[in-house]
């Protein structure tokens, strides 16, 4: 037993990893190890024997165990201490910046817009991007040989020869998503229609592909004054002024009667737009009465029901209102360009709480 017991400490104390400690504990203690024989061994001796051997197995059978579990321990012990060596980090060092989103100016104004028109009652439609040419261009009173039908001025899907479907474009206005509104739920109606629209056009303040809010009120007794009303509203709260001066000057839309283009009083003092005082004027929307084969085409009764429509250019009034001198960089990609006018993602827009943050 005694050199027993110096084999299997010695080889103990040299084991590398648990596995060659395991090795050695079943060569020495398990079911078919040394010690385990001799214990078998004690059946074919006297009973004087067994209580001379009995106690010595045991005690060597208890000190093999206690020096395994010891070296178990060290092991564990070693292997913690080189992990913690090679992943030792200097929690005194400055931290790392987390990096941040941004949304996009446009994302934020159209929420911004949203919020001020919901205050007013408008809900926010929706509609497809691509349209039959009888949404986007007949059923606005736009007819077959007007400019805008014209394929230098909007893109049309590409159609196969023989193709007798109704032509589709992608939407050159949000005005379809008014058409559409008025079908689903009639008249009265409130709505306001973001979203983006397509035209064929690119230079600094143009882009094929931009955005636009439209807003369409049909009740029994609206009036030009309550177009006013509500655009005068919009202006001193988008701009958060405390007052606005509208300048309405008529012009020609074929989805209104009358119509109107609508400027806005302001100052260009050191290229800084200042709105509401000053002596210059901008153009920022065109508005006018819905024009009564409009209403029809949507199926509302223009003997019963009539209201007023606008459309402006989100992308150019996010550009006046934070000093955004080309239109080209809102769809860059740049994010610089996104962090310098880009805004926090908790930055929500509220009327109570503040447009702009």
């Amino acid at each position: 037993m005694d050199d027993l017991r110096q084999k299997y400490l010695s080889a103990i104390a040299e084991a590398a990893d648990e596995e060659a400690l395991e090795a050695i504990r079943l060569a020495a203690v398990g079911k078919k190890g040394e010690v385990a024989l001799k214990m078998r061994e004690l059946g074919r001796m006297t009973p004087e024997e067994r209580r001379q051997v009995g106690p010595k197995l045991n005690a060597l059978k208890d000190e093999i165990n206690a020096a395994l579990a010891a070296k178990k321990a060290a092991l564990a012990d070693a292997a913690l201490d080189e992990r913690l060596r090679g992943e030792w980090l200097d929690v005194t060092l400055p931290a790392r910046p987390r990096p941040r989103g941004s949304v996009h100016p446009i994302s934020q104004v159209t929420e911004e817009v949203a919020a001020i028109f919901a205050d007013m009652g408008f809900a926010v439609a929706e509609g497809p991007q691509i349209e039959t040419d009888w949404y986007n261009f007949d059923a606005l009173n736009i007819p077959p040989h007007h400019p805008a039908r014209q394929e230098f001025d909007t893109f049309y899907m590409h159609r196969d020869a023989g193709d007798e479907r109704p032509p589709h474009v992608l939407r050159t206005h949000t005005s379809p998503v008014q058409i559409r509104a008025m079908e689903q739920t009639g008249a009265p109606i409130r709505v306001i229609a973001p979203g983006r629209v397509y035209r064929s056009d690119y230079d600094q303040t143009h882009t094929p592909m931009f955005h636009q809010v439209e807003g369409l009120a049909i009740d029994r007794d609206i009036s030009m004054a309550n177009l006013k009303w509500v655009l005068e509203e919009f202006c001193r709260a988008f701009f958060e002024v405390e007052s606005v001066e509208l300048r309405f000057r008529a012009s020609h839309f074929p989805f209104t009667e009358p119509s109107a283009e609508v400027d806005l009083r302001c100052s260009w003092q050191g290229g800084q737009l200042k709105v509401g005082e000053g002596d210059d004027w901008m153009e920022i929307l065109g508005s006018g009465m819905v024009h009564p084969k409009v209403l029809q085409a949507a199926g509302v009764d223009p003997d019963a029901w009539q209201g007023f429509a606008f459309g402006l250019g989100i992308d150019r009034i996010a550009m006046l209102k934070y000093g955004i001198p080309d239109l080209r960089a809102f769809f860059d990609s740049d994010l610089r360009w996104l962090r310098h006018y880009g805004f926090g993602a908790l930055r929500v827009p509220s009327l109570h709480g503040g447009l702009s943050g």
